[in-house]
């Protein structure tokens, strides 16, 4: 199981955080998960006004995530499934979205949770979607990652007193 070694994190003064969460729309169940999950965190850190934000797939998700980097956002959390099939679309998709993200994170600055799952078949995306009988809660752990990326970041370039 690919949660197995994940760390704990405790994520304190983190409320006055300005966090958007970008959320596809394929596969509703799947990406219901992911969002209850993700909203669950961020309620549970006391950010409570978080902007939701969703687009047509996957592949849309780097494009929206760069324009909230630039918009004032401290922390953004992308939210996806991608199922593989018989093409190579699953292939091209997966690292186009993976580097995008990537790429947008790295060039502003701004952290990015990857909430995008890439799975084999639906069994294995609703094990991963933090549902009712679910395994993992993916959602849940792209903000926290987020989250946690936003606070270190702040700690490392305020002045020195």
């Amino acid at each position: 199981m690919s949660g197995k070694g994940a760390p704990e994190l405790s994520v304190k003064n983190c409320q006055d955080l300005r966090v958007a969460v970008i959320a596809a729309q394929w596969h509703e169940k799947v990406m219901d998960g992911l969002v209850d999950g993700a909203l669950r965190a961020l309620h549970d850190l006391g950010i409570d006004e978080p902007t939701l934000l969703r687009v047509p797939g996957s592949w849309e998700l780097p494009v929206a995530a760069k324009v909230l980097a630039g918009r004032g956002y401290h922390a953004i959390v992308a939210l996806g499934v991608v199922i593989r099939g018989g093409t190579p679309h699953f292939d091209y998709v997966c690292q186009g979205v993976t580097q995008g993200l990537t790429r947008v994170a790295v060039d502003t600055g701004v952290p990015v949770g990857f909430g995008v799952l890439t799975c084999d078949d639906d069994e294995q995306a609703l094990d991963r979607a933090g549902l009712e009988g679910s395994n993992e809660d993916k959602g849940h752990e792209a903000v926290t990652a987020a989250v946690a990326t936003a606070v270190l970041l702040r700690s490392v370039s305020e002045p020195w007193h």
